[in-house]
């Protein structure tokens, strides 16, 4: 889950290089959530998501540093550790915890709600931008879908569905409001620099908040299949790459070029988890993923919002 692109609007790179980047974060992005489900089949889910974000992000810092980035001042880390909080144990642990009970497409088109979300905690904030006509009824349209979707699933939900779906909202809500602070927080100059000490401060409020849940007493190795393993090792190696081709994207390609896998990502996580996974694809979450997508899409169209007063 990314945060919001910026609003570039020209092209700084030739342009196969800009779809080569773009088809890899549509179809990298959209995979993960197959693999989350996959990982969380037999490894805890905090401390998986604690491992991958640490590692990925130990990496990235070192290359970053060697590169040449100066070292993070004490403000740049507080902001990364606030960003995140919100997004990667709030967000992201949000989903992971949540797969444990619902598909991965379901989960992809919940989470694809997080620019409805910033189009309304961007409303209620000090001099925050209003929507006009088109994104307001985006913002209907596709927290509509959502209550097609979760609030009446084409088979009986159990409790624990249930929750996962609530989770899943509440995941979506945190995602935005940590790219919302982002917006303005102090940070490096360097974006992938940035984006590794997101990663390992949220890795380590991870692996603490698995820790406090037990996760590392009952945790036996032995009882991880090579499905989860593997998975992990995609979503950690594979899966983190699509951050740095994505944070390349936000600088050299146009914001709405950039923003439209908003809604690819979700079309592939569906299907992936409905062609290798085996999960429902039904009517009733074929209209409520069309209705979410096209509320993205109304939201995401230039001059959806004004300036507050």
């Amino acid at each position: 889950m990314p945060r919001s692109a910026s609003r570039s609007t020209r092209y700084g790179a030739p342009l196969p290089a800009i779809w080569a980047a773009l088809i890899s974060v549509y179809l990298i992005w959209g995979s993960t959530y197959l693999a989350i489900r996959f990982a969380v089949e037999t490894a805890p889910p905090f401390l998986m998501a604690a491992a991958r974000f640490l590692v990925s992000g130990g990496a990235l810092y070192a290359w970053r540093r060697l590169r040449g980035d100066p070292a993070p001042r004490a403000r740049e880390w507080v902001n990364a550790g606030i960003i995140g909080l919100f997004l990667l144990v709030g967000g992201n642990g949000g989903v992971v915890w949540a797969e444990q009970f619902v598909e991965s497409g379901l989960a992809a088109l919940v989470v694809s709600t997080v620019p409805l979300w910033l189009v309304l905690l961007d409303a209620f904030r000090p001099r925050g931008r209003w929507p006009r006509a088109v994104a307001a009824a985006g913002v209907l349209l596709g927290f509509g879908g959502v209550a097609l979707l979760v609030g009446a699933p084409e088979s009986p939900a159990s409790d624990a569905s249930a929750a996962g779906s609530t989770v899943l909202v509440l995941a979506s809500l945190l995602w935005a409001a940590g790219s919302l602070y982002g917006r303005n927080a102090e940070l490096p100059a360097s974006p992938l620099l940035g984006t590794a000490m997101e990663m390992l401060t949220g890795g380590v409020a991870l692996a603490l908040l698995s820790m406090a849940l037990g996760e590392w007493n009952s945790f036996d190795a032995a009882s991880v299949s090579a499905r989860s393993a593997w998975a992990l090792l995609y979503l950690t190696v594979v899966g983190s790459s699509a951050f740095v081709a994505y944070v390349w994207l936000l600088r050299v390609a146009p914001t709405p070029l950039v923003a439209t896998y908003a809604y690819v990502n979700p079309l592939v996580a569906v299907l992936l988890g409905h062609f290798l996974a085996a999960e429902p694809l039904g009517a009733r979450t074929l209209l409520a993923g069309a209705l979410i997508i096209g509320s993205v899409i109304l939201v995401s169209l230039p001059a959806a919002t004004r300036r507050g007063p």
